[in-house]
């Protein structure tokens, strides 16, 4: 199966998944039907720990109508007093899905920080292909991040 397969595969997948999603959250924000981003991972510890953490719905803030959830009052916090800082870029959709004027969900575990940011990908296949050329898809995806984040993938890939 070639990359472009698996990453079509994958599209049919976010879409369905997404599909799901009720967007109380800002549409340029990934949130599951509830609300809550990054599916309940510690945007904080990507930073301060430099791994994936569960949050906990005992520590909450809300940025952008997303609700993240924290392992601790102090990572909360930390989120609170500049939630731009942590928050990952394009509302936490796939960063390689962007370069792609889309707007996949994404994997937790597959995150990567460059510059004092955190980016996401949909999952470690796709990650890796993201990574063979990092900076030059983040200079793609800031190109194109203020033309589709105001519109749901469904409007993309009808597009």
């Amino acid at each position: 199966m070639t990359f472009t397969n698996i990453l079509k595969a994958a599209a049919v997948a976010s879409t369905l998944t997404l599909s799901t999603f009720v967007f109380a959250a800002d549409i340029d924000m990934n949130a599951d039907a509830n609300d809550v981003a990054i599916k309940g991972y510690d945007t904080v510890a990507y930073f301060t720990k430099g791994k994936a953490v569960e949050g906990s719905s005992q520590f909450t803030a809300t940025y952008k109508n997303a609700i993240y959830q924290f392992s601790s009052a102090a990572h909360r916090d930390l989120f609170k007093s500049n939630p731009e800082k942590y928050a990952p870029q394009y509302g936490g959709f796939c960063a390689f899905g962007v370069t792609m004027e889309r707007k996949f969900d994404t994997d937790p575990q597959a995150f990567k920080i460059v510059d004092n940011k955190l980016y996401l990908n949909l999952n470690d296949k796709v990650q890796q292909r993201w990574l063979s050329d990092t900076s030059g898809f983040i200079d793609s995806a800031n190109g194109l991040w203020g033309d589709i984040k105001t519109k749901t993938d469904a409007e993309l890939e009808a597009e």
